[in-house]
């Protein structure tokens, strides 16, 4: 696979790819460590930008419904922890933010690759969530979301807000 290829995108019933990245504090978290529990995973293209502050805030402002419903979520990017240690004090964020600096992750959840921004064609982060199981199966897989409102329309996917 060429570095502009995409991966395969994942499909619900996929069994989600393991990993594991440092987190902001450069400690090692592993998507295994959640097992029986369902976890959002989220892909966003750069820490401080506005429009992955405006999702990863709208996030943290639904941590409690997420959690009273189980979820715990984990926002992934290519930034390196310091970064993210900024991105996280900064904002407040309180769900753990982990760095894929060699896009690894992002490629094996089909979540970097081609994509189109502002007409062009360019390679990049593909904004993109997913929602493992309990059993470490995907239950939801979006690609190309827009980085305002996805929070809510998700939410209400889960049957977690009013429609």
């Amino acid at each position: 696979m060429t570095e502009t290829a995409n991966a395969a995108r994942l499909v619900p019933g996929d069994i989600a790819p393991d990993f594991t990245l440092p987190n902001s504090e450069g400690n090692e978290v592993s998507l295994a460590s959640y097992r029986g529990r369902r976890v959002v995973v989220y892909f966003y293209p750069a820490a401080s930008t506005p429009g992955c502050t405006k999702q990863a805030c709208d996030f943290r402002d639904s941590l409690a419904q997420l959690d009273n419903a189980g979820i715990d979520v984990l926002g992934i990017s290519p930034d390196k922890p310091a970064k993210l240690v900024k991105f996280r004090d900064t904002e407040a964020l309180t769900f753990p933010l982990l760095s894929d600096p060699e896009r690894k992750v992002l490629a094996a959840y089909g979540a970097f690759g081609e994509k189109t921004m502002y007409g062009k064609k360019t390679i990049g982060v593909i904004r993109s969530t997913f929602v493992i199981g309990t059993d470490g199966t995907i239950e939801v897989a979006q690609y190309n979301v827009r980085a305002t409102g996805h929070v809510a329309k998700l939410l209400r996917d889960l049957g977690l807000a009013a429609a």
